[in-house]
């Protein structure tokens, strides 16, 4: 394992496009990383970013920075994290991964089983569960504040951003799959799926899941969109006696929750002028919240796991977890039919389908051209 420098950990990030930034921004807060290092094959991100943090070290790529890291944070496309990853640890360095953490359950198992034997941290970034708000809604749940769950619906919806590497349920669903795991403190036992490209003539823009849960026993239904008019953060939870809504946009009251609901009439046989339901009204509340940055709280994370020894709470078996839907997810919308998250238990390779009117290969939902992952622009 790589050793920890005297003056702070050495902690790079691979590829500094947008979120990337945001990770050099926060780790420069940090007290207990004492070096960061860009490592891009643009130069051009280096030197913008050196501007405003002028003590960065810039490295082309991972081979020539991981003798001078203690970890790393990858922030590039899907296709690219496994090699990545296991590239870092092999070399006993610690790794936090952006969601998802790998394009197949079988590629996130072996990532886990390369850190286990290495003895280093895998974290990935599923930055939401890590937001106050997120924290409340679990805590509601916890505490059966809303009654019996009839059903959830979350949607992330807006007009792009289109990925070059991945279709919309990789690119936007992991973070709705893994606020509805952490908030249900459980994982779905079957997915089903539609999904659909219209702009787009490779990769799907659309996608609609439905996940299904066992205990507790609830269906949440989750809608990702590149090509909607307007821009959507939303998670709603009915329950049987109050309905939240968590509106990640509004800049206050990001959580309310709606004192109503509705209870079957009396069975009045065949008097049909009395309504079937009755309906209850109340207070729309909105919780005080602390809020946070997630970011900040998840690398402080990150860092807090590697000298301490903790396990993170988004750890390895956190992001297979969700992988393990995104795969059932792509496969059901393949062949039509609802996917058992058991299927996929010990798995090969997953399904490849060539494309040959378009010359590309489609893994699960990631685009590979030519069979090789993308040297695009890293996120």
């Amino acid at each position: 394992m790589a050793m920890t420098n005297v003056t702070g950990l050495r902690v790079g990030v691979v590829g500094c496009g947008y979120w990337g930034s945001k990770h050099i921004r926060v780790l420069h807060s940090l007290e207990s990383v004492g070096t960061i290092a860009v490592i891009d094959p643009n130069p051009d991100r280096a030197l913008q970013l050196s501007r405003n943090y002028p003590a960065l070290e810039a490295y082309k790529d991972l081979d020539e920075a991981i003798p001078h890291l203690d970890a790393v944070i990858i922030a590039t496309p899907p296709s690219t994290h496994k090699p990545l990853a296991l590239k870092a640890i092999a070399a006993g360095v610690h790794v936090m991964v952006e969601k998802p953490l790998a394009t197949t359950a079988a590629d996130a198992r072996e990532m886990i089983a390369a850190a286990e034997a290495a003895g280093v941290v895998l974290m990935v970034g599923h930055t939401f569960e890590y937001h106050s708000a997120v924290w409340q809604l679990r805590e509601m749940v916890q505490k059966k504040e809303l009654g019996d769950l009839y059903y959830l619906d979350t949607a992330r919806l807006n007009l792009g951003l289109y990925q070059h590497d991945c279709n919309v349920l990789f690119d936007l669903a992991p973070h709705d799959v893994s606020i509805l795991n952490y908030v249900l403190g459980a994982t779905p036992v079957s997915v089903q799926c539609w999904s659909s490209h219209h702009a787009n003539a490779k990769l799907e823009d659309v996608g609609y899941l439905r996940l299904h849960y066992k205990n507790p026993d609830v269906t949440a239904n989750v809608h990702v969109s590149w090509l909607d008019p307007c821009k959507v953060r939303r998670v709603t939870m009915v329950g049987s006696q109050k309905m939240v809504i968590f509106n990640d946009l509004a800049s206050e009251e990001r959580i309310k929750v709606h004192d109503k609901g509705v209870s079957q009439g009396p069975q009045l046989g065949d008097d049909l002028t009395q309504p079937p339901m009755s309906y209850r009204y109340g207070d729309v509340v909105s919780p005080h919240l602390v809020m946070n940055e997630p970011l900040m709280v998840e690398d402080e994370h990150f860092v807090d796991c590697i000298l301490t020894g903790l396990t993170p709470l988004t750890s390895g078996a956190n992001g297979l977890a969700v992988v393990e839907v995104l795969e059932a997810a792509q496969l059901s919308a393949t062949q039509g039919r609802e996917v058992l998250i058991e299927e996929l238990a010990g798995n090969g390779p997953a399904k490849v389908v060539l494309d040959k009117a378009n010359g590309v290969i489609h893994q699960n939902g990631v685009l590979h051209q030519n069979g090789s992952a993308p040297v695009g622009d890293l996120r």
